[in-house]
């Protein structure tokens, strides 16, 4: 039966593609993570959901079960060493292997940077850097090492920085260079370590920005070239294509999913007057995610109403 968006995830890629892997992802709870654990869930992988909330990993992990997919929970706080050791360890005793790791766990909040304090920046860069450090460096030193595998880091569209929140744009850029050196270190036992870099994507993560940051949020994609902000759907085939065997000579890079918002430049028209580059065939939308959710930020309630004439 063809996948249809009532009852099944709409990968592009080959079902069982990941048949008989184990994948870990952390983050697993909500927004790109949820999705990538269910695309590759779909494509046959036993799915390790890793996160700090329970009650997320297995609202999630029910929703996998319910569609065919094998599916575990495992809570680890990742910015501590003896945790995630641990975890890995138990990870490789109940599974028998970790194939592969999506490191995307992650989060930041909005502040200049007078404003942010040595704790706030240390939680910034412990959860967005060296947890992801972590679970990479065991991960290898676990299995991978002597099996193989491949490891794809989560990070942002830190190009030109990230104002307003610098404290994750140097926590991101740290996630690239750790990208590059694990690559090259790791390449003899045959592991591959890649980065996805999403730029503005529709996910729940924009809810846990405050209320005033709405109209900032809701006016995004009109600084976008394709004219709209991606989906998770989209993030998440970019992570599946860096894991996947077509990926095989792949390794040491950074995978941009940003509608060439990082090219944007002052005085260089994104697009005629009256025209909208979202509209055209070759840039809609990739909805390939069932169960994907549109953050609150842009229901309905929160679009401008029209002034009136």
């Amino acid at each position: 039966m063809v996948p249809t968006a009532r009852n099944a995830y709409q990968s592009v890629f080959a079902p069982g593609l990941f048949l008989g892997q184990v994948v870990v992802v952390t983050g697993g709870g909500s927004g790109i993570g949820r999705c990538t654990a269910h695309e590759l869930a779909h494509l046959g992988a036993h799915v390790v959901l890793v996160g700090r909330k329970p009650e997320k990993l297995l609202a999630v992990a029910e929703e996998i079960t319910a569609d065919g997919g094998l599916v575990s929970c495992e809570v680890c706080d990742i910015r501590s060493q003896e945790g995630v050791v641990a975890l890995v360890q138990q990870i490789v005793a109940a599974q028998g292997r970790i194939d592969a790791l999506v490191n995307n766990a992650g989060g930041q909040f909005m502040s200049p940077l007078e404003s942010i304090s040595a704790k706030g920046w240390e939680a910034v860069l412990h959860t967005n850097l060296t947890g992801g450090f972590l679970m990479a460096r065991e991960c290898y030193r676990q299995w991978m090492a002597q099996h193989g595998g491949s490891i794809v880091n989560i990070v942002a569209d830190m190009w030109g920085s990230m104002p307003g929140m610098g404290h994750s744009g140097a926590a991101r850029a740290g996630m690239v260079s750790f990208t590059e050196t694990a690559a090259l270190e790791w390449a003899h036992s045959g592991v591959r370590v890649n980065a996805v870099a999403p730029g503005y994507i529709a996910s729940s993560g924009m809810d846990n920005y405050p209320p005033e940051a709405g109209d900032m949020l809701r006016a995004m994609p009109r600084t976008v070239p394709l004219g709209r902000f991606g989906n998770e759907a989209e993030v998440s085939a970019a992570i599946t294509f860096l894991l996947s065997p077509a990926a095989s000579f792949i390794s040491g890079t950074t995978l941009r999913v940003d509608g060439a918002r990082p090219q944007v430049r002052m005085g260089w028209p994104q697009r005629p007057p009256g025209a909208t580059a979202a509209a055209h065939p070759a840039v809609r939308p990739f909805d390939g995610f069932h169960r994907a959710q549109v953050p609150q930020v842009f229901a309905p309630s929160h679009t401008p109403k029209p002034e009136a004439a």
